[in-house]
C-alpha cells in the first residue's frame, strides 16, 4: 500500500487527462489550475517520469501518461461504482447514467423503452443527450453512446446491438404509385431522400439497377428527420430497420419492395473503464435483447428479411463513421 500515490493526485491527473486541460480539470474539481498543476507534478515526481508534455499553455499525454491513465481510470471507475452501489443499498441517491444517443434511435426507439428498464432498476436515472460524434465519450461527458456505424472506434469499446439491412421506405400512398406489383425501375420518376450514411447505390445493385448514387433530392443529416419527411409523403427514403420500426408498426411507412442489402450496425460504445462497470454491462445486455424484439404490432423487421446481396458483413470495409 505504501506504493500507492495519494488519491487526490490521481483524481487531478484523471481529470486533466480526460479533459485535456489543467484549467478545465480545475473547473470540474473546483480547484485552482495551480493546485491541479502541483498535484500532477507531485505525482510525476513520485513516479519518476513525465505524464504530460507541456508547451505554450497546451498539454498532451506522453506515451507513459496515456498508458497510466487507461489503467488508473479503470480503477477509479470501479471505486466510483462501488461507492454508488453502497449508497443505493443504504437508500442513497440514485445512480445517474449519462447516455449520448444518435437521433435515429433516440427519439422513438430508446426513449420508448427506458421506462421499462427503470421498473426493474428503480435506483437508476438517465441523463440523455443527442450527438452523432464520439466526442462526448472521449471527453467523459457521456458514459455510453448509441451509434450507427462500424469499427474501429478510436480506442473505445463497442458492443453490437443489431445487424442492419438497407431498404427503401415510403408512405403507403407513394408505394401505390410504384406499380402492382411494384417495380424498382419505377423509382426513376420518384423523389429520393438522401442521407450520407444510408446510400442508395448498394440497394440499386441488389435490385438489378445499374444506377449511380442519386445526385438530386433533399439531403438530411438526421435520419429520424428523414423518416418523418418520408412518412409525410415528401419522398422515398433509404433506411435501416431499428429507427424505422415505430413508423412501420404504425403504418405511416411501408416497405414497397422485398429487396434488402447489407447495411452496417447499431452499437453501444463506451470507454474501456466504463465497460467494466457492472451497471453498464447489465444495461448493454438489456439493450441487445431489446434490439432483437420487434415493436408491438410491427411487421418483420429489416434485420429479419432476406438479404439480396449475401456474404457481406455489416462491418466489412466500414471506416469509423458514426451516423445520426
Amino acid at each position: 500500500m505504501s506504493r500507492l500515490p495519494p488519491l487526490p493526485n490521481l483524481i487531478a491527473f484523471d481529470a486533466a487527462a480526460r479533459l485535456g486541460s489543467f484549467v478545465r480539470a480545475a473547473e470540474e474539481l473546483r480547484l485552482t489550475p495551480s493546485a491541479i498543476s502541483h498535484r500532477i507534478r507531485t505525482l510525476e515526481d513520485s513516479l519518476g517520469q513525465a505524464l504530460f508534455s507541456r508547451a505554450k499553455r497546451r498539454i498532451a499525454l506522453t506515451d507513459a501518461g496515456a498508458r497510466y491513465h487507461a489503467q488508473i481510470r479503470a480503477g477509479l471507475a470501479l471505486i466510483e461504482e462501488a461507492t454508488r452501489a453502497l449508497g443505493r443499498s443504504a437508500g442513497g441517491e440514485a445512480r445517474l447514467l449519462k447516455i449520448s444517443v444518435a437521433p435515429a434511435i433516440g427519439s422513438k426507439w430508446l426513449v420508448a423503452r427506458l421506462a421499462e428498464y427503470q421498473q426493474g432498476h428503480p435506483q437508476l436515472e438517465f441523463a440523455i443527450s443527442v450527438s452523432t460524434s464520439l466526442e462526448p465519450l472521449l471527453d467523459g461527458s457521456a458514459e455510453i453512446g448509441l451509434r450507427y456505424g462500424g469499427p474501429p472506434w478510436q480506442g473505445l469499446v463497442a458492443r453490437k446491438l443489431s445487424n442492419e439491412e438497407l431498404a427503401p421506405v415510403c408512405a403507403p400512398g407513394i408505394a401505390a404509385r410504384l406499380g402492382n406489383p411494384p417495380e424498382p425501375a419505377a423509382l426513376a420518376g420518384m423523389r429520393l431522400l438522401r442521407h450520407p450514411l444510408l446510400p442508395w447505390r448498394p440497394w440499386f445493385e441488389a435490385a438489378g439497377l445499374d444506377w449511380p448514387e442519386p445526385d438530386s433530392g433533399p439531403v438530411f443529416d438526421d435520419a429520424m428527420m428523414m423518416l418523418e419527411a418520408a412518412a409525410a409523403g415528401a419522398g422515398i427514403a433509404m433506411s435501416v430497420g431499428l429507427p424505422a420500426r415505430a413508423f412501420l408498426a404504425g403504418g405511416t411507412l411501408v416497405h414497397p419492395f422485398a429487396i434488402r442489402c447489407p447495411g452496417r450496425g447499431f452499437y453501444a460504445v463506451m470507454s474501456p473503464a466504463a465497460a467494466q462497470q457492472p451497471c453498464l454491462r447489465t444495461f448493454v445486455e438489456w439493450l441487445q435483447q431489446a434490439a432483437r424484439r420487434p415493436a408491438p404490432g410491427a411487421p418483420a423487421s429489416l434485420t429479419s428479411g432476406p438479404a439480396s446481396a449475401a456474404g457481406r458483413s455489416p462491418d466489412s470495409s466500414s471506416p469509423a463513421n458514426p451516423a445520426s
